[in-house]
């Protein structure tokens, strides 16, 4: 079963600036829409930006022009690099693979973002 493995979370102050990672055991993806979600104290798990296989991005309204999702195919890795920070960023953020016309999805371990002063 492929597995995800996300880093890069830590503190940080508003306005600044973290990059995420999430590696994949083997290359999906061609094969697999990824992502990016989080879940703030106390709320559901939201999607945050997502690129299907095919390479086309979405992001959530809250992080346009702020974070951007980028992949590097030859090291099966997804980065989201956010940038002015909001302390209403603060979440534990997961890295999502599903694969689409099935219900087949994997998840990440999350990696914890808190943006304070």
């Amino acid at each position: 079963q492929v597995q995800l493995v996300e880093s890069g979370g830590g503190l940080v102050q508003p306005g600044g600036s973290l990059r995420l990672s999430c590696t994949a055991s083997e290359s999906i993806f061609g094969i697999a829409t990824m992502g990016w979600y989080r879940q703030p104290p106390e709320k559901p798990r939201e999607s945050v930006a997502t690129v299907t296989r095919g390479g086309v991005k979405s992001y959530a309204d809250s992080v346009k022009d702020r974070f951007t999702l980028s992949r590097d195919i030859f090291r099966n890795t997804l980065y989201l690099q956010m940038n002015n920070l909001k302390p209403e960023d603060t979440a534990v953020y997961y890295c999502n693979a599903a694969w689409p016309g099935t219900n087949l999805e994997v998840w990440g371990q999350g990696t914890l973002v808190t943006v304070s002063s």
